[in-house]
């Protein structure tokens, strides 16, 4: 079988690889984008219809573009975002092929193997950017797997309307828990559960404190912590309506699920019928298991962006430790730059 030769191969087309493949155009480097999805969008493709921004349009931009202002009032919705990296893509003619699902990553003599349902790659450098959303994570609770009612985790959840009239959990203290505990409730008997009380952030402080509050945590030494949690709840509208009705309100985590409910701490027992878990992600990190690089914790270890068991790996996008912020959109555009630069760098050199 003939390979398809690159210099750089991106893994994953969503904001990150957007981002990298601008820098890479500049920087004149021969790469593709080899993307799972079957049209534009990355993850936003997945999220709920009422997803929205923390932060204005010009502040949540991939470089050399600024996202147009929406023409709603308030911050950018999913569907804005969506059209805005279809657009981007197009305006930049960033060569991108999908559906292309990369199964695993191969060592060769000289060069990285991604080996792909449509045939097999050849490439000097390979960067991750296959982001968190397709690996979702719930936790092993006793007895979830004989529960009966809907289980739905929130990479999968679109909307209310299915939940109408039920009794449904709402699972996890972050931001997607607390919005989407915001519209269930008023279609719902809806318990919000959370391991702890949520902190939730002042009404003024969005996006563009929180990217700060990253960067400023990932610099400061182990005796210069910033104060202030960077996963703490936004309130966007939604989230602030649902403030003002009471619908905010939590509880503390059940111990066991049966066929037809929970059991809580204390042995009480409750009839539930859907559970929405609101509870994070894990890197997607699969297509890189012949390489043997993914830790215990499912992290590769990094200098920066570059992996330090495979030296041809480079990561991005799927977390602080991947670069400050570099899960959003605004962070993306900055790790791709200084990962492309210092990629350059190693390229030219040869090192």
């Amino acid at each position: 079988m003939t390979a398809d030769v690159h210099d750089v191969i991106v893994i994953g087309g969503g904001q990150m690889g957007l981002s990298l493949g601008y820098y890479l155009r500049r920087a004149g480097m021969d790469y593709v984008i080899l993307d799972a999805e079957d049209g534009p969008g990355g993850a936003w493709r997945h999220g709920w219809d009422s997803l929205r921004l923390f932060s204005p349009a010009g502040y949540s931009s991939l470089p050399g573009w600024l996202m147009p202002p929406p023409t709603h009032a308030g911050y950018p919705m999913r569907d804005d975002v969506l059209d805005y990296l279809t657009r981007y893509e197009a305006r930049y003619e960033l060569p991108i092929r999908r559906p292309v699902h990369v199964q695993t990553v191969r060592r060769g003599p000289d060069h990285l193997e991604p080996i792909t349902d449509h045939g097999c790659f050849a490439t000097k450098m390979v960067i991750s950017a296959t982001g968190n959303w397709s690996h979702p994570y719930i936790p092993d609770i006793p007895g979830r797997d004989i529960f009966k009612g809907e289980q739905m985790h929130s990479a999968r959840y679109r909307d209310p309307e299915p939940f109408a009239g039920q009794t449904v959990l709402v699972v996890g203290g972050g931001n997607s828990g607390a919005q989407i505990m915001a519209e269930v409730a008023p279609v719902a008997h809806a318990l919000w559960v959370t391991t702890e009380d949520p902190l939730f952030l002042p009404d003024d402080v969005d996006g563009r404190v929180l990217f700060e509050r990253a960067v400023a945590r990932m610099k400061a030494g182990p005796e210069d912590m910033p104060v202030g949690g960077i996963g703490d709840i936004v309130m966007v509208p939604p989230v602030k309506d649902a403030r003002a009705r009471g619908d905010l309100k939590t509880v503390r985590p059940f111990r066991q699920m049966t066929a037809n409910g929970v059991i809580w701490s204390d042995g009480s027992k409750m009839a539930v019928d859907a559970i929405i878990w609101c509870t994070g992600f894990r890197p997607a990190l699969a297509h890189l298991a012949d390489l043997d690089v993914v830790e215990p914790d499912g992290r590769v270890l990094v200098q920066g962006q570059r992996s330090i068991k495979e030296p041809r790996l480079w990561l991005a996008g799927y977390g602080d430790w991947t670069g400050p912020g570099s899960a959003t959109l605004m962070g993306a555009a900055r790790t791709a730059r200084d990962l492309v630069k210092e990629l350059s760098t190693k390229a030219f050199s040869g090192s």
